[in-house]
């Protein structure tokens, strides 16, 4: 049996390394100049428009005016300080609150019914295979059409939802339930909860999927309970998978727009920053204040994305 000296075997390894690594940059080149032209321009160009005091009405006659759209101050001729700008509009904040309050919900209540989900699906029971696939179907339908079909579900007039709670006694009366301040949130959290659940269920079944069996032979025979099986060793095994899912679907709850602009339009208790952004880019005409609130939302996901990885320690190169 031949034997590369130490010398020889660490410079073989290194240059095999490199050709990898030149290997993966030739195939991931055409990928990433398609991102940059159809991601990464747009983006330049909205941040770049957000220091502007561009209009629709004529983007060529654009002014800069520094960071006036996030916070500027003005002094009145009677000596009054004014303050204007993103940082201190209180219907902008507000939509951060409703966007994160939504986002902390659905994603929480998303993990618990996608794990319970996923569970139930990974043990073997006659007609699996079709639960599982039924289980698909309130995620593949576009979310445009789920926000149209629950719209007329939660009518005050005509919809089922008040039919079905009159009849069984629980309401007195029909509910406006995407109208009504107390009650337009909880009805859009639950369309998503019930759309993007499979979506997490699917994910987190992946990851059980992939688990040895014999671990979990292993600590039966020891004599865990199924509690301490799912809490001790199935989590723990599962959890950068979930820690994945939950990123994906923070993303999507952090920047939901289709949902809330189709069952609660012009409502200041649901308007998430995305709605807010697109109010303000296309229908108010103040597209350089519409630039500046999508170029802080594209900042509040890049940072919480980076502090979600780093607090949850999730390597994305596979641990390498």
């Amino acid at each position: 049996m031949i034997r590369m000296e130490p010398e020889k075997a660490r410079a073989a390894h290194s240059s095999l390394t490199a050709q990898r690594v030149r290997s993966a940059w030739l195939f991931l080149g055409p990928m990433l100049l398609v991102l940059a032209a159809a991601a990464g321009w747009p983006l330049a160009r909205t941040v770049y428009f957000s220091f502007t005091d561009a209009s629709l009405a004529d983007l060529d006659a654009r002014q800069w005016v520094g960071f006036g759209n996030y916070f500027s101050v003005f002094s009145m001729p009677s000596g009054r300080v004014l303050y204007d700008g993103l940082l201190v509009d209180p219907v902008w904040w507000r939509a951060v609150w409703n966007t994160a309050r939504f986002a902390v919900i659905s994603v929480t209540c998303e993990t618990i019914l996608g794990m319970i989900v996923a569970l139930v699906l990974n043990a073997k029971f006659p007609g699996r295979g079709i639960v599982r696939a039924a289980i698909l179907i309130p995620w593949a339908i576009p979310t445009i059409v789920s926000a149209k079909m629950w719209q007329w579900m939660l009518n005050d007039q005509f919809g089922i939802i008040n039919v079905v709670l009159l009849n069984l006694g629980l309401t007195s009366a029909k509910i406006a339930w995407t109208a009504n301040a107390d009650t337009a949130m909880a009805a859009i959290l639950v369309v998503d909860i019930w759309k993007t659940t499979p979506f997490m269920a699917l994910l987190i079944l992946a990851a059980l999927q992939m688990l040895p069996r014999e671990i979990i032979e292993v600590a039966r025979l020891d004599g865990a309970n199924p509690w301490q099986i799912f809490w001790r060793v199935t989590l723990p095994l599962i959890r950068p998978a979930v820690m994945v899912a939950v990123i994906f679907r923070a993303l999507d709850a952090l920047r939901i727009f289709d949902l809330i602009y189709v069952l609660t339009p012009n409502n200041v208790h649901t308007k998430s920053m995305s709605v807010f952004a697109r109010e303000n880019l296309f229908e108010f005409d103040k597209f350089a204040y519409g630039s500046a609130a999508s170029t802080l939302l594209f900042l509040i996901l890049a940072l919480l994305t980076i502090a979600y990885i780093r607090i949850g320690r999730i390597s994305l190169d596979g641990g390498r």
